[in-house]
């Protein structure tokens, strides 16, 4: 494992843990020395990810590595209970071992948590620790769980900690309301929805809270704007579809892919720290790489922002 990191990308680790299609152990790894070849030195993971299968194909790999050359986010709020009966397929993930998650947003739940997922990692610390799906629980979430992980932050186990959500106004909270560093807002700080940018991000940009932003293809519609495509996992209403479809026709005409502008959007605001990629395979990981170095030009941006559909069509 050589080298100097790839700063602006983050390798969302889910598809680790089998979502939506089983992945074997030789994929796994394969996936993760592709992106560590490109220079891809951070990782996000979580529990929830195949019930812990993500974060020990993660720790195997990065243990063949120097500590302070890489770095690390997981989650909490999911611990996770052997159970022989748990179904397969439970909540997307395919071929995962046999655990059930349970929820838990209280300061004990946050500290029990951290801890298994270091075992899982086999790693003594982590860089950031995020507060995973807290919107129905958010008052627990917004005192004991964060309270816990500033005292983990102040113990050095962890460097810092947030939250990770697909709402933004979950994700402002957290940021006005406690003294969390990061935040991951998936979803909603892409080309077609921008609804984090509202008032989120300058929340962020505020207060020095470091953002980084996941799911910037929205399921997968900023890849294939066709009908039926998936936008937040449900099949994307056909105005939304249009509004894509918009896009990836001023994309093809400057011989832009929409993924390529979908992948590199985020990072032209200045409260943008990192963009987390979602395709761990080798194939995917190679393509994201060549995505990301597509030159965009200006003129395609202001074409782009032309193009934001109204958000009343936003789901």
């Amino acid at each position: 494992m050589p080298g100097d990191a790839q700063a602006a990308v983050v390798l969302g680790t889910a598809e680790l843990g089998g979502l939506y299609r089983p992945m074997t152990d030789d994929e796994a790894q394969a996936g993760l020395a592709a992106a560590w070849e490109r220079r891809v030195r951070a990782f996000d993971t979580a529990p929830h990810y195949g019930v812990g299968l993500a974060e020990e194909r993660l720790g195997r790999f990065l243990r063949e590595g120097p500590r302070e050359a890489f770095t690390v986010s997981t989650k909490v709020g999911r611990l996770l209970v052997d159970d022989p009966g748990a179904p397969d397929a439970a909540e997307g993930f395919v071929g995962t071992p046999r655990r059930r998650r349970v929820r838990d947003y209280s300061a004990d739940g946050v500290r029990r948590s951290i801890e298994e997922s270091l075992s899982r990692l086999g790693l003594d610390r982590v860089e950031i620790a995020l507060v995973h799906d807290p919107e129905d629980h958010l008052p627990q979430a917004l005192d004991e769980a964060a309270s816990a992980l500033s005292g983990l932050r102040d113990e050095g186990v962890i460097a810092g900690w947030g939250v990770g959500t697909n709402h933004a106004d979950v994700a402002e909270q957290f940021v006005r309301a406690t003294d969390a560093d990061h935040v991951l807002v998936a979803g909603r700080y892409s080309v077609l929805d921008r609804r984090a940018e509202r008032t989120l991000l300058p929340a962020c940009a505020e207060r020095g809270v470091r953002v980084l932003v996941a799911g910037v293809l929205n399921s997968g519609l900023l890849v294939d704007p066709r009908p039926g495509a998936p936008f937040d996992y449900a099949p994307a209403p056909d105005g939304l579809v249009a509004a894509a479809r918009r896009m990836a026709d001023a994309c093809a005409a400057h011989g832009v892919p929409l993924r390529a502008a979908a992948l590199q959007f985020p990072t032209r605001h200045p409260a943008v720290d990192a963009v987390v990629t979602g395709g761990a395979r080798a194939a995917m990981v190679a393509d994201t790489a060549a995505q990301l170095a597509v030159p965009v030009p200006d003129a395609l941006w202001a074409e782009l922002d032309a193009l934001v559909p109204d958000p009343a069509l936003l789901p």
